[in-house]
């Protein structure tokens, strides 16, 4: 896929033709306007892989998000087999685990929400104060077409209508992941995820006896939570609240600590 943007950029300057004016006077050692380089200045985008979005509502939102991540890390804690596992592994795998199930219980609470643009007027007073483009320090901001992508797979979850125990034993597929890297009981956290797949085929033909594809179609949707990047659900529902901490240090905290 092309994730180059496709804006007309002469379009942006016509516009907005008194942005344009500042942007061309920003760098007083230019000979000329005619020799401004327009494409190098940020601007507003309409594409979705650049269209930078926040939460509406987002204080109402935020907490809810954030009762969903306290769930998670129950669940995670509460798990026998997982504390069984040497700390490095269960380091490891919250570190690449944690998100998927999060969206997981969004999924299961039904936690819907609505993106809006990120107001334009930030992006002036940044030209303004005459600040250099985003520098390693700074946080990326969601896309449109990011969370487009996230509200695709929560739709599919919606539509299955699972159960608790779908859910449950889906969280467990979904957290003991052989293929997470340097696992030192990779072999163990196999049987594990064979054993809670198991447990979900079982519970699906308990509770949809007849319908042999829902098993496949459950696994199916599940393959789609890989797709969503961790920094998108961190700078989407936590930033609001935690500013600039560490997120992966504060669910340490959270699930070793408690």
């Amino acid at each position: 896929m092309d994730n180059r943007c496709h804006c007309s950029t002469n379009s942006d300057r016509l516009s907005n033709p008194i942005l344009y004016n500042i942007l061309s006077q920003m760098d007083c050692s230019k000979p000329s306007q005619d020799n401004f380089n327009y494409m190098s200045v940020p601007h507003r985008c309409n594409c979705e892989v650049r269209r930078t979005v926040c939460l509406k509502r987002p204080s109402e939102i935020c907490k809810e998000a954030s009762a969903v991540l306290v769930k998670t890390l129950h669940f995670m804690k509460n798990l026998p087999a997982f504390n069984q596992l040497p700390q490095n592994d269960q380091f490891a795998l919250l570190k690449n685990c944690w998100a998927p199930l999060f969206i997981l219980g969004l999924a299961q609470e039904r936690v819907d929400f609505d993106v809006t643009d990120i107001p334009a007027d930030s992006m002036l007073k940044k030209i303004l104060l005459n600040r250099q483009e985003r520098t390693e320090t700074e946080w990326e901001q969601p896309t449109m077409a990011g969370v487009s992508k996230l509200k695709s797979c929560l739709r599919k979850f919606w539509s299955l209508d699972l159960s608790p125990k779908e859910y449950a034993y889906l969280k467990g597929t979904t957290i003991f992941n052989p293929d997470v890297p340097e696992l030192k009981a990779a072999l163990f956290v196999e049987g594990l995820q064979q054993e809670a797949q198991h447990a979900l085929s079982e519970v699906v033909q308990l509770l949809h006896p007849g319908h042999q594809e829902r098993f496949a179609r459950i696994l199916l949707t599940a393959s789609m939570l890989q797709s969503i990047t961790p920094s998108l659900i961190t700078e989407l529902f936590f930033r609001p609240v935690i500013g600039q901490a560490n997120l992966l240090e504060l669910l340490v905290d959270m699930l070793f600590c408690w």
